[in-house]
């Protein structure tokens, strides 16, 4: 199970939020890109990078600190936040991106997420964030009637990458992910699945590798920060 450190950019600067709130952030590191090498000498394969403001503005914003992340980095990262048209998805992926997630547009234009899986095999993941099972968009600004499995069902024969749950209560709230709807998400579909949200302690990590679900990985974002989760420890318990 791959651990992804989660960078999240809002005005420039690494942030994590509490449940979603974007006046609820507290500032980590006004370098994301020290940030993110931080990461990387410490052992991450992955990175995984938000563009909160983008994610409210519908558009990239948060642009300069990822390009200067991707310059400083040699992991693959994946990034959501904003990307929600086919130009877009080009550009980032043509800046050296790993992976693009597809949030907001996965409900409200599932015909562009399987344009760019087909244009991009391997490159497209399909962000699922919810409250009490219902999906949530815009900056997790405006809650659907649209339930968790039955949109991410609808991707199955799509050719997605994988698809990244988040429990927004759970987010930042450094109170455990919800591992029995993660782990429900990943036995419903045969895409892979990487549980986001609450990811607080190592013991949290290893009940997620070890709900019976195959998960393909996990984001961690404040426990890194608040030192509650120490990443290289946290990286050598998983290849153990």
């Amino acid at each position: 199970m791959i651990l992804y450190p989660a960078i999240d950019l809002k005005d420039g600067q690494a942030v994590r939020l509490l449940r979603g709130e974007m006046d609820a952030a507290t500032v980590f590191n006004d370098d994301p890109a020290a940030q993110a090498a931080e990461f990387v000498a410490a052992g991450c394969e992955w990175l995984h990078l938000v563009d909160l403001n983008g994610a409210f503005a519908g558009e990239p914003v948060n642009a300069a600190a990822v390009e200067a992340i991707l310059a400083r980095c040699d992991v693959p990262a994946q990034l959501g936040g904003g990307i929600r048209d086919m130009a877009t998805i080009e550009r980032w992926l043509s800046k050296g991106l790993a992976r693009v997630i597809l949030g907001t547009v996965a409900v409200e234009n599932p015909a562009l997420v399987r344009e760019a899986a087909r244009a991009f095999p391997g490159q497209v993941a399909v962000g699922i964030d919810a409250r009490d099972g219902r999906v949530a968009t815009k900056g997790w600004a405006e809650e659907t009637d649209v339930m968790v499995t039955d949109l991410a069902r609808s991707f199955e024969d799509a050719g997605v990458a994988a698809i990244i749950y988040t429990d927004i209560d759970r987010d930042g709230a450094m109170q455990g992910p919800n591992i029995e709807a993660t782990a429900a998400l990943a036995r419903a579909v045969s895409i892979p699945v990487i549980a986001s949200g609450g990811v607080s302690s190592l013991a949290d990590l290893i009940a997620l590798r070890d709900c019976g679900a195959p998960l393909d990985g996990a984001i961690s974002g404040r426990a890194l920060y608040d030192g509650a989760l120490d990443l290289r420890a946290a990286l050598d318990a998983l290849s153990s």
